[in-house]
């Protein structure tokens, strides 16, 4: 029995058929909707979470852990080895007076309007970033003058070793757009946020303010990974990309979104080559006219070559 066989059969001890999907389009789990095929997609539990690492580790297969897919770019020639999707499986969110703990697939909205059921302030700002739990804690996701790190207590990871560890904000690096959770391949489990008590009026009131500033400001009706940059210290990303003339500009089906330039929307059925293209071209144009170097929020994950 080859190695491959194996490593399939291992597999199916620990998971249900259901929840191994092969070659698997990763354009259905990502929100640009491009990208090739995974070689493996498996959506374990909690509880099934340590085994299967330990399994990919066991016969030297790389892993990719994603969550709602939200901040990544996949090459068309798709992922080899596996990729382990912590989502709907792991999405349970509890309230205990002005805390909440949330596993790492439940989504940041409905988190968000979690608190604001239970009349607990300063979370509003992450009620529209469409991206789970986990996610948002490896990048540091923020908006309108909030960020992750401004609200956690703690973070239960899963080592490479299958150890769990609870962890504070601090002992993650947490900083703009960044934790030391990928350096340290840690895979994020849950977590658990510090609320205040607040009005719930007046928390409803912040939360659709911000939604209208999103609907008005941002290109929600296209598929994208919404910011595409991280802001430059002392630029605003979509500001450098229309004042050095890009706004609309298009390559293939990949365009700099003529609503907010710091997105890159996938316009007219994009391929990830597409898009990565326009990204590149974006980040040699603000250069070559005002030496900032744009870098991506966007995790490129697969060959572009």
């Amino acid at each position: 029995m080859t190695t491959e066989k194996i490593f399939d059969e291992a597999l199916k001890n620990i998971l249900s058929e259901d929840e191994i999907l092969k070659d698997e389009p990763m354009k259905h789990h990502t929100t640009f909707r491009v990208g090739g095929p995974a070689e493996y997609y498996l959506r374990p539990k909690k509880e099934q979470v340590a085994e299967v690492l330990r399994l990919c580790l066991t016969y030297q297969k790389e892993y990719l852990i994603i969550g709602n897919g939200s901040n990544l770019l996949v090459s068309d020639k798709g992922i080899s080895g596996v990729v382990i999707e912590i989502g709907k499986q792991m999405d349970e969110i509890t309230v205990d007076g002005t805390t909440i703990y949330a596993q790492a697939g439940a989504m940041l909205s409905k988190t968000a309007h979690a608190a604001l059921e239970a009349g607990l302030t300063g979370m509003e700002f992450a009620a529209g970033i469409p991206g789970c739990v986990g996610g948002a804690v490896v990048m540091n996701a923020g908006a309108y003058g909030g960020e992750m790190k401004d609200i956690l207590k703690s973070v239960t990871v899963l080592t490479a070793d299958g150890q769990e560890k609870e962890l504070t904000p601090g002992e993650l690096d947490m900083s703009y757009r960044h934790s030391s959770i990928t350096e340290e391949h840690y895979m994020v489990l849950g977590v658990t946020i510090a609320l205040e008590a607040g009005s719930q009026e007046q928390i409803r009131a912040k939360m659709e303010e911000l939604k209208e500033k999103r609907v008005e400001k941002q290109p929600l009706e296209y598929p994208s990974a919404g910011s595409t940059f991280k802001r430059p210290e002392g630029y605003f990303a979509g500001k450098l990309i229309m004042d050095a003339g890009l706004r609309g500009f298009q390559v293939g089906g990949a365009a700099v979104s003529e609503k907010h330039c710091g997105f890159v929307i996938n316009k007219e059925k994009a391929t990830a080559s597409d898009v990565y293209r326009l990204i590149q071209e974006v980040q040699q144009e603000v250069y070559r006219q005002f030496g900032v170097k744009l870098e991506t929020e966007v995790k490129m994950v697969g060959d572009f070559r």
